[in-house]
């Protein structure tokens, strides 16, 4: 099975939603490619933290005395048109559902407000990973002529690949990685003795002006240019990180 063939499959893996043959055909793959590996583990990490109790939230009380003044109202006229009694259960399930959109709505986004705070985080979690021995390039190379062709392929997009060594940023290589269930692209680059990954992947969003936040310590630039979404983070100082940022967003106009 090929890479190109497992990713197809991966997120299904995932989700315990594949056949027999297929899931060994996959675990099989899983034991001899890393970068596939890597993507489950990601996908996993994502689907374990939307389960998780922290992303509960409770209604606020507002919403909630909506729900049981439209109850109560549809109780009363109930009464008056002597409605059947099959028709109770639906009204209970009505408010239920619309409770669990509510719920949904805000699990999906996060506690903290718009879908790009989880990014954020999964963004960090993925960079302080990727300093672990093995887990920070699937192809190591300074050249980007050997670092952008490496994504043909893997990917259905190509990765803008640039090295900026004359100005104190080298490129070092390339990964494939997995943020909010996708397969993007990950290029990293050093500033002495700072890692940095750069996360890059399509994007329909408007152009955007780098935007700046610090999580854990470690500091992050986000903006939207040339269909894509791009995502810098390192514990480099945020000064030095927007440098980088500038130079990027030059080698893509």
């Amino acid at each position: 099975m090929t890479c190109k063939d497992a990713r197809a499959l991966l997120t299904a893996y995932v989700d315990s939603e594949l056949d027999v043959a297929n899931s060994i055909q996959i675990q099989a793959h899983l034991e001899d490619c890393a970068a596939c590996a890597r993507i489950v583990d990601n996908q996993q990490r994502v689907r374990s933290a939307i389960q998780s109790s922290s992303l509960t939230h409770e209604p606020p009380d507002e919403f909630q005395q909506r729900i049981r003044r439209g109850v109560r109202a549809e109780s009363g006229a109930a009464r008056g048109r002597s409605r059947p009694a099959a028709a109770w259960p639906w009204i209970a399930i009505a408010a239920g559902v619309l409770l669990a959109i509510f719920v949904t709505g805000k699990v999906a986004f996060g506690p903290s407000g718009p879908p790009s705070d989880l990014v954020a985080q999964e963004i960090v979690d993925s960079h302080i990973r990727s300093t672990m021995p093995g887990h920070l390039t699937d192809v190591e190379s300074t050249d980007r002529h050997t670092v952008k062709p490496w994504f043909n392929g893997k990917l259905d997009f190509a990765p803008p690949v640039e090295d900026f060594a004359a100005d104190g940023f080298p490129l070092t290589g390339g990964r494939l990685d997995a943020i909010g269930g996708k397969t993007v692209a990950a290029l990293i680059y050093r500033r002495n003795r700072h890692l940095i990954n750069l996360y890059v992947w399509p994007s329909t969003e408007p152009a955007s002006t780098p935007a700046l936040r610090a999580i854990q310590g470690y500091n992050l630039v986000h903006w939207n240019q040339a269909g894509f979404a791009c995502w810098l983070v390192s514990d480099l100082n945020s000064d030095e990180l927007q440098q980088l940022a500038a130079r990027l967003r030059g080698s893509l106009r």
